[in-house]
């Protein structure tokens, strides 16, 4: 165990124990719900950035900050404001559908929840993910003095190939759909956060990934 495994717990039980306490609880979500945009890009901006974190300090076996760790963070949190809003418009568009028969389930909370699940992890995410891969490669390439970081270039240095076999075959069916039927049968104000508790989860998956696939070679 090392110092910073105690600091990035301490941090992750003072977040859960602040939802814990009621006081607190409602003050959070009250906020949160009056400014909901604002309020997905602290969840994910704060949460998914632990998660990083947390992945360096697993793959590595330190905790260091990756390079442009800030503006990783604000990255994640625009991300977070776009997942706001990508909620909402799945949540109502399979609500729509079920009112009108087109979709099985009727008024089944579990019909609900894993349509909208479903259609937003076949839909949505995976283009999300792999901007997200765009994003993180331009600037991993930035940090290591490329000079050519044009769009295309950023693209080639990406192993789409493992992106679609893992990314997209595995962790969206197994993990994601799963994962966010339970989000969606959580009541609204708490799905956002939520998703950014989850992005913890992921960036260790991809994690182990990487160091399996590491080894096997």
């Amino acid at each position: 165990m090392k110092k910073g495994d105690f600091i990035w717990g301490a941090l992750f039980l003072a977040f859960v124990a602040m939802l814990a306490v009621p006081g607190s609880r409602a003050a959070f979500i009250g906020f949160t719900s009056a400014h909901p945009l604002l309020g997905g890009f602290m969840k994910f901006g704060v949460l998914a950035s632990m998660g990083e974190l947390l992945a360096v300090r697993v793959g590595s076996g330190d905790w260091k900050f990756s390079t442009f760790f800030a503006v990783r963070a604000v990255i994640w949190g625009l991300f977070g404001i776009l997942i706001t809003m990508i909620f909402t418009v799945y949540a109502t568009g399979v609500t729509a559908l079920l009112s009108k028969g087109l979709l099985p389930g009727g008024d089944s909370v579990l019909a609900f929840a894993f349509f909208t699940s479903f259609l937003m992890n076949t839909t949505f995410a995976p283009t999300f993910m792999y901007a997200h891969r765009i994003s993180d490669m331009y600037l991993d390439m930035k940090a290591a003095g490329e000079k050519d970081l044009s769009l295309g270039n950023v693209v080639k240095h990406i192993d789409t190939a493992s992106f679609w076999t893992f990314v997209v075959k595995k962790t969206v069916p197994f993990f994601w759909v799963p994962a966010h039927t339970l989000t969606f049968l959580l009541p609204g104000e708490y799905r956002v956060l939520a998703a950014a508790m989850l992005s913890i989860a992921l960036g260790l998956i991809l994690t182990i990934a990487k160091r399996s696939k590491s080894s096997a070679a």
